[in-house]
């Protein structure tokens, strides 16, 4: 049975337009989406959560499954309206594709950055992702945060972009809210559910990413019916945080085409 999520940390920009909820990888927090909220909130109105158990987010009662995630994302969405496009950047995006397929009333589109089908795809990439929650309860969150944190941007990346992410991470997380999203994702094998998701979708991938990778954002691609793919040039695992005016700027022909938004004037 899954535990319940209390009423989560959201970041807040913008007071007109769309609404869109963006919803962060496993190793970070609202926080991540910092360009998104300062580059798309003169358009668009701009949550971002801390996933339940993350940041400034409480802890959630019991355990939470992938479905747990996906109704905390929802009743972040209820509170606010009563629809939302829906970006999410790797497991952000793996709850967003779940969201979608679960509530899909509430998902006018979808934004799926450097994502997959989830690690349940492959038992090695599970079982690597259960001990992800053992490798933070032995070295702390500062220390997890300098062991990962790095590999989530390209090599070429500027030294204060991999201080930010590390520094993200380390205030992001935590046990047991760590453990659960780690769980989530080893069990999640989304292919099945894919071709039935009705939302329009965008599917961005960094050309270096080095953790999830091109492939597994292929895999959405080309099996999501109603959507486009692009690749970030210069970007790794992070594309959102590395080449913010290129991904906002997709993200903006995005809406433009599901939301209707309006040209902006330059």
């Amino acid at each position: 049975m899954t535990g319940r999520a209390p009423e989560v940390h959201v970041a807040e920009a913008g007071s007109s337009g769309p609404l869109l909820l963006c919803l962060h990888g496993i190793g970070s927090s609202s926080a991540a989406f910092a360009p998104q909220l300062d580059g798309l909130s003169g358009q668009v109105r701009v949550l971002a959560w801390d996933a339940p158990g993350y940041a400034k987010s409480p802890d959630p009662d019991g355990p939470l499954d992938l479905d747990g995630f996906a109704d905390a994302a929802a009743d972040v969405i209820r509170s606010r309206g009563t629809s939302a496009h829906v970006l999410g950047v790797s497991w952000g995006g793996v709850i967003a594709l779940r969201l979608a397929a679960r509530h899909p009333d509430l998902v006018d589109s979808l934004i799926v950055a450097d994502s997959g089908p989830g690690s349940g795809t492959d038992p090695a990439k599970a079982d690597a992702m259960r001990r992800r929650a053992a490798e933070l309860a032995e070295l702390g969150p500062r220390a997890f945060a300098e062991r990962r944190g790095p590999r989530l941007v390209s090599p070429d990346a500027p030294p204060e972009l991999v201080a930010r992410v590390v520094d993200t991470m380390a205030a992001a997380v935590r046990l047991p809210g760590y453990g659960y999203a780690a769980e989530s994702m080893a069990a999640a094998d989304l292919r099945p559910e894919l071709p039935a998701i009705g939302a329009p979708s965008l599917v961005l991938c960094g050309d270096q990413d080095r953790v999830t990778g091109v492939e597994a954002s292929q895999v959405l691609a080309g099996a999501l019916h109603k959507t486009a793919y692009v690749i970030v040039k210069d970007a790794g695992h992070l594309a959102n945080q590395e080449q913010p005016e290129r991904f906002n700027a997709w993200v903006l022909s995005h809406l433009r085409i599901t939301a209707h938004l309006p040209e902006q004037e330059f």
